[in-house]
């Protein structure tokens, strides 16, 4: 986030090296995460870099770089309030929050379709420090996003943990323009294999992901 950090941020800030210009971060304050893909095609953003996943449906309505990170969503919870929720296996009758537009969303709405959790709690896009802050009031019980961003954002809230972080989906994350701006495309693809090239996107995963080389088999292919 802008005035803030991650993986992210440190990616684009190479990229505009390498472009020769000034990168400028904008806060995506919508409710709606998909909203952010109307706002890169009406001209608010050049491009959008904030954990996004490849998706079909996305794939219809913008471009995307080639993947720079491949990860998966994760499971945040109070271990005080709730010491035996592990994994996506104990949430029987428990609520999940996700926020509006996640791809955490689909699969917490199946989870309780197939009976294996309670309910889905959708926060704002902008809600996500209430809704971790819920956890320990019990507002909600546990809350699903992806794990890079996860365990970062769990770090500000006292007693809420990461319990699980593989296992619940395989996403690939990337860079998204306008789907007619072929020319920024390439050039941000290419920015983009040289910093994989020389080791600079290796260093920035393990800043913020501890192992560069986890799960990375799909990126940049």
């Amino acid at each position: 986030m802008p005035g803030g950090g991650g993986i992210d941020i440190d990616l684009m800030s190479e990229i505009a090296k390498a472009l020769g210009v000034q990168a400028e971060f904008i806060s995506y304050t919508g409710a709606d995460f998909n909203g952010i893909f109307n706002a890169l095609n009406g001209g608010e953003y050049e491009c959008v870099a904030a954990g996004t996943t490849v998706t079909p449906e996305r794939e219809q309505q913008v471009a995307f770089a080639a993947p720079y990170l491949v990860s998966g969503q994760s499971l945040a919870v109070d271990t005080a309030r709730l010491p035996y929720v592990r994994s996506i296996n104990d949430l029987h009758g428990l609520t999940i929050g996700v926020q509006q537009g996640n791809t955490s969303q689909p699969i917490a709405n199946r989870l309780v379709a197939e009976g294996k959790a309670a309910r889905v709690r959708v926060y704002d896009y902008g809600s996500i420090r209430s809704a971790l802050t819920d956890l320990t009031t019990g507002a909600c019980d546990v809350f699903m996003k992806l794990a890079p961003v996860l365990t970062e954002l769990v770090k500000q809230v006292p007693g809420v943990e990461v319990v699980q972080r593989t296992g619940i989906s395989v996403e690939k994350i990337a860079i998204a323009v306008p789907k007619a701006d072929q020319d920024r495309l390439d050039r941000i693809d290419t920015a983009q294999s040289v910093l994989e090239r020389d080791g600079t996107l290796e260093r920035i995963r393990a800043k913020w992901l501890g192992n560069p080389n986890l799960d990375q088999s799909q990126a940049q292919h």
